[in-house]
């Protein structure tokens, strides 16, 4: 590609009132409305004075501008160019609603949790976001993850568990087999909180969100996550709310004691790095392998208490470190050990504990869009700013999920790219506005697709 070298082709004038750079924009919030965004948190948020005025109506640009590529307040004004004003109403400034954001205490984020809850409800509604066998589990995955942020202003930023000055956030997610993950419940803590702080609750609102999900009341439910949550308070938090769990187990004293009660002849080699398929024996030749016992977990504590259910342990052959040339002279393994209470054979149960790192692609997802910064010094207001990213990030999937199965599963950006950020120049006809759209553009089809399922007339109510 070249540029071309004619005058005219050089020239650039800011000056045309009737072009948009995101036109993606337009059937998406709309199905944002459809989904009830605005008129939910109008309903549960109660932000006082002039500031929190039209709550529904700045909660919606704040969530829009970040669908656009927003990571700061700032950036909102991608909401104020050219034709934005004849296509939207009430394209707020990033003035006003960095006020509105900053007028939030720590009520005001709870009741935001109400609408993100309620507004993932909706969009599970409008879309088939969340597609599952009926026989097999949905997988609700809950980590934490640290928000870097810089200078001594940021309200509650510290030194956690990482190394890295920030704050703390945990999300939960779910997913299926069929379907990309999304994230049901977040809350934003201090830097130096550590791990399962809250996690309790935060899994009982999930828990509870799940059940709620169109297609997913009756669906059984598999609650996975790494050590640091493999405690009482979050397993049994599980447990109650009607959840199986799978979760990393500590190698403590008991743990060990566990593993090497595990005969020779219970392991059985699985597929990992470097496996091997045999035909002849339908078996995996590879260094991996896994077993499981029964356990019981938490006996330190009252009877009541404790929880029963099997310890799956991975072993993989640990290297001679200092000279890899020569063998050790017995054959040592590192293990890793879940505890789990799943009805899924010892083979899957590994395979399927595995694969809780997806929430790791979520992490990276938000912090690489919305989440790239926080924007305030006031906490309240970058936990009010982390449910809105969580409810971008969950609104960019489900239109996702309308334009095609190709984009279901792909990031924020990829999404943004192909659906979001499209230039179009807008003409009005007999009060009739319509987008003229780039010619050729390579995902015309879903982006049709998305704009004529929205833009579809509402079914009545039956009788």
């Amino acid at each position: 590609m070249q540029v071309s070298h004619t005058n005219r082709a050089v020239s650039a004038s800011f000056s045309d009132p009737n072009l948009v750079s995101s036109a993606g924009l337009v059937p998406i919030m709309k199905l944002a409305a459809r989904a009830g965004l605005a008129t939910l948190t109008d309903q549960w948020l109660s932000v006082p004075t002039d500031t929190g005025a039209n709550a529904g109506l700045k909660v919606t640009a704040l969530v829009g501008g970040m669908v656009a590529g927003a990571d700061s307040i700032d950036d909102l004004t991608v909401l104020r160019h050219g034709g934005m004003r004849k296509i939207f109403s009430n394209c707020y400034a990033p003035s006003t609603l960095g006020p509105f954001l900053r007028a939030f205490t720590f009520g005001h984020v709870r009741q935001l949790d109400a609408v993100a809850s309620r507004f993932v409800r909706g969009l599970a509604a409008e879309t088939p976001l969340l597609v599952h066998d009926t026989d097999g589990y949905v997988f609700l995955d809950v980590d934490d993850t640290i928000i870097e942020v810089h200078g001594h202003q940021k309200e509650g930023s510290g030194y956690g568990y990482s190394g890295v000055r920030g704050l703390n956030a945990i999300l939960a997610t779910v997913k299926t087999d069929l379907s990309a993950p999304i994230i049901i419940s977040q809350r934003l803590r201090r830097g130096a909180c550590g791990s399962p702080r809250g996690a309790a609750r935060l899994i009982r609102d999930a828990l509870a969100t799940i059940k709620r999900l169109r297609g997913a009341d009756t669906a059984r439910v598999l609650f996975r996550a790494d050590s640091a949550f493999y405690g009482h308070a979050s397993i049994s938090a599980a447990l109650t709310a009607g959840a199986d769990v799978s979760v990393t187990a500590r190698m403590d004293p008991a743990i060990k004691r566990a593993i090497g009660t595990i005969p020779d002849d219970a392991w059985t080699a699985i597929e990992y790095t470097n496996a091997i398929y045999d035909e002849g024996s339908k078996t995996w030749i590879s260094n991996a392998e896994v077993a499981e016992i029964p356990f019981t977990a938490f006996t330190s504590r009252k009877k009541a208490e404790h929880i029963t259910g099997r310890l799956a342990v991975r072993r993989i052959p640990e290297l001679n470190k200092k000279n890899i040339d020569q063998p050790t002279l017995f054959d040592t393994h590192r293990f890793h050990a879940f505890f789990t209470t799943s009805t899924l054979n010892t083979v899957t149960a590994d395979k399927t504990h595995r694969a809780h790192a997806a929430i790791e692609l979520v992490n990276s997802d938000l912090k690489s869009s919305a989440l790239a910064h926080l924007p305030s010094g006031v906490f309240t207001a970058n936990a009010a700013w982390l449910v809105l990213a969580v409810m971008a990030f969950n609104l960019t999937r489900a239109a996702a999920t309308i334009a095609g199965n190709d984009l279901a599963r792909a990031t924020t950006a990829t999404i943004r790219r192909k659906l979001v950020s499209v230039p179009a120049r807008i003409s009005s006809s007999a009060r009739r506005v319509t987008l003229h759209l780039p010619e050729n553009w390579p995902w015309e089809k879903p982006w049709t697709a998305l704009f004529n399922q929205n833009f579809r007339p509402r079914q009545p109510a039956p009788t």
